[in-house]
């Protein structure tokens, strides 16, 4: 069984976007500043105690064409469609692999569908690749450094 998601305000997320993605570092890291962009939202997965176990930001942004390779097609006629990125995305220690990420990744890309949103993307973690492949993303673009955190990705699928 899916853990159950919803949309909530950023400060229900925080605490888990700070302590997983943010490990050592100031508080403010962990503050985007997407968080009060117009038209963002966030998605929290809870598990059978109702904590937030898992979370993600969404956020519309244009998909960066620059990414793609020349030459290099990601859906044909579709790099400017409306986008959704999202970043922050992160499960608990104590529930990975069970699901929570999958849960808050389909729930957001969901929500974003809605809103109108053709294609969704982010800068993920090389280590991730498996995860987004899995979840119906393609790796664009050549990897590159974001410090302190390490290699990335972007990586983007197509809604609806």
């Amino acid at each position: 069984m899916e853990p159950p998601t919803k949309i909530v305000p950023v400060g229900e997320i925080f605490a888990l976007r700070w302590a997983v993605l943010r490990t050592g570092l100031p508080r403010e890291t962990a503050v985007y500043p997407e968080d009060a962009q117009e038209g963002t939202f966030h998605v929290a997965a809870y598990d059978d105690a109702g904590t937030v176990a898992g979370c993600v930001t969404f956020f519309p942004e244009p998909f960066p064409r620059e990414t793609v390779f020349p030459g290099e097609t990601v859906f044909p006629g579709e790099a400017a469609a409306p986008a959704y990125r999202f970043r922050g995305m992160a499960s608990a220690p104590e529930v990975r692999g069970q699901g929570y990420g999958a849960a808050v990744l389909r729930a957001g890309l969901a929500e974003a569908a809605v809103r109108g949103a053709r294609l969704a993307w982010c800068n993920g973690r090389t280590s991730a690749r498996g995860f987004y492949e899995h979840q119906g993303f393609n790796a664009t673009g050549e990897e590159f450094e974001i410090a302190p955190i390490g290699p990335h990705h972007v990586f983007v699928t197509k809604l609806g």
